[in-house]
């Protein structure tokens, strides 16, 4: 890694936050115009060599706007036009990152995809975007699906390595030479509302939703990260959001702007991810909770999160109960812990020891994390707190199935005003009006708010679990179930199943154990999860099932556990139909 710092300097930052023409489909551009380290490698890639050792591979902001108009070049020449959605299916890592930067740079719209999705399900989400063309690393399967029927077939559906291996001659002014058809302008100058991404859902169930990204909107809320968001000399992200989500391309955007030194983590797996920490060092690390129920895990990564004084989570809720084996990781410098300080009496002030897991409830249609909850060794534990609104969020609110706030303290559905927040869903209006209700946009959630303004989430409204008695919620029964049974529970996924008739559903968990009880029985963890569950003043579980193989435990493409599968599974658990 260079020994120069490619962070830009403050003044450059302050710039970004009030440019009135910066957005998602052109942040590089405005990060080379703006930093005058734009020549020092910032974005990391990795590969093992054959020898084991992690090998990282720097990549500054000239030299990614230089692969950006290779892939650009490429698309302009196989008919790619401005608003014509692309279908992009590329393993994680920074590829689908320069599909995205090649694509917005036409003014086309990359429909990013996950390429662990299930193949059919794959097939009825690019129909249903209407793709021009798709580009991926294995075209065989898409290919012979599309020859099944011809009159669906896009203009193209190539292999990703021709893309790497296009040869544009000569460049001039990061503009394609005379030899190449060429846009007239380049890159393409977006309208604020100009969608620049296609994000899908998990789609375990039909054809995903396909959320808009437009360009203002996805850089609406960032901008205080610019001089809020960690960006000392000695700072190091690792990024180990999938970057074909929006989270990934958020913390890319913010990290490409800051010029923040960043690994691009192309796998989210405990055994690739902790050498790359040894290697990297870094100070933050950003990921969906998937990672972070690993790294918490048996042995903490201690060497690899050494340096760490940070934790971001996007997405799901992450859980206390794995939180708080990682707060204990690292250390916090003084510039953290008291930024009043000058950087003369930062420097004189000892670190303080552990992290902090700043846990941001977002997703794409939010357009980035909304409610932030701040965890350190010291945080007093509150569960399934989500503290307040952050700065973007015009007004936020629990609502009554007409669109009414509810008191304090009452239980209902989240809803949001902010500028960040989504377009809508592609070719579906009528999807996206069924999450607009009364001025708001429904999030999806249910939640609580109490009197101090702080916001709870109980649970995603597919999941409440609807008993004879009255409504559970799955989160706060998972929270006691990992942090007040972690001798025995890894990770764990509460859901409701049909009872006998008249009883309505009954809680049932789907438990992974730790390492050391692997041996312990459905009944032993039933007992102690409940007699937990009890002091809590929580439901107790009708019932436990232990998965000990990877299918009993089923996760979507970006690691989420796939409540409706299980659902599905255990349907006839206590009907005996």
């Amino acid at each position: 890694m260079s020994d120069q710092s490619p962070i830009a300097p403050l003044a450059a930052r302050e710039r970004l936050m009030t440019e009135p023409t910066l957005g998602a489909g052109n942040f590089l551009d405005h990060a080379i115009a703006v930093n005058p380290h734009r020549a020092v490698p910032f974005a990391y890639s990795h590969h093992t060599d054959h020898r084991g050792a992690v090998v990282l591979r720097g990549h500054s902001l000239l030299d990614l706007a230089a692969l950006r108009d290779r892939y650009a070049a490429w698309y302009w020449a196989n008919g790619v036009r401005p608003g014509e959605p692309v279908g992009v299916v590329v393993g994680e890592g920074l590829e689908p990152i320069l599909h995205f930067l090649a694509l917005a740079a036409l003014g086309a719209v990359p429909a990013l995809v996950n390429d662990a999705m299930r193949h059919d399900v794959m097939v009825r989400y690019l129909d249903h975007v209407g793709v021009v063309g798709i580009v991926a690393d294995d075209p065989t399967r898409l290919a012979a699906a599309y020859r099944e029927d011809p009159r669906r077939r896009p203009r193209f559906i190539a292999l990703a390595a021709e893309l790497q291996a296009f040869d544009t001659g000569a460049f001039d002014g990061g503009a394609f030479d005379a030899a190449h058809a060429r846009p007239e302008v380049y890159p393409y100058r977006h309208a604020a509302d100009d969608v620049v991404a296609l994000i899908h859902s998990s789609g375990t169930t039909g054809t995903p939703k396909s959320t808009m990204l437009a360009h203002r909107q996805f850089w609406d809320g960032k901008q205080p990260r610019m001089v809020r968001f960690p960006a000392e000399p000695y700072d190091r992200l690792m990024s180990l959001m999938p970057h074909t989500h929006a989270g990934g391309l958020s913390y890319f955007l913010t990290a490409t702007l800051l010029g923040l030194p960043t690994v691009v983590m192309s796998d989210w797996r405990r055994a690739v991810v902790e050498p790359v920490m040894e290697a990297f060092q870094p100070t933050m690390i950003a990921s969906f909770p998937r990672t972070f129920v690993e790294l918490a895990t048996g042995e903490l990564p201690v060497r690899g999160a050494a340096k760490v004084h940070s934790w971001f989570n996007t997405g799901d809720s992450a859980h206390y109960g794995h939180i708080r084996r990682l707060v204990t990781l690292g250390e916090r410098p003084a510039g953290l812990i008291k930024p009043w300080l000058l950087p003369q009496q930062q420097a004189e002030q000892p670190a303080l020891p552990g992290s902090q897991f700043i846990d941001g409830l977002g997703s794409s249609e939010m357009g980035m994390a909304l409610f932030g909850q701040v965890t350190t060794p010291e945080t007093t534990r509150d569960d399934r707190c989500v503290g307040k609104p952050l700065e973007v969020v015009l007004k936020a609110a629990v609502l009554d199935e007409n669109g009414a706030e509810v008191p304090d303290g009452t239980v209902g559905m989240l809803g949001v005003v902010t500028p960040s927040r989504t377009p809508g869903y592609w070719n579906n209006p009528r999807l996206t009006a069924s999450f607009e209700l009364a001025g708001y946009w429904l999030t999806g959630d249910v939640a609580r708010r109490d009197a101090e303004g702080a916001f709870y989430h109980l649970d995603r409204t597919v999941d409440v679990i609807d008993t004879a008695a009255g409504p559970v919620y799955s989160l706060p029964i998972e929270e006691v179930l990992l942090a007040d049974c972690a001798d025995l529970v890894q990770d764990c996924s509460v859901l409701g199943v049909p009872g006998a008739p008249g009883e309505g559903q009954r809680p049932v968990a789907v438990v992974r154990l730790q390492a050391d009880a692997a041996q312990a029985g459905a009944e032993e963890v039933q007992e102690a999860a409940n007699k937990a569950l009890a002091q809590a003043g929580l439901a107790a579980l009708a019932a436990v099932s232990i998965a000990r193989t990877p299918e009993d435990y089923p996760l979507g493409p970006t690691g989420k556990v796939l409540k409706r599968e299980l659902r599905t599974r255990f349907a006839t658990l206590f009907t005996g139909q």
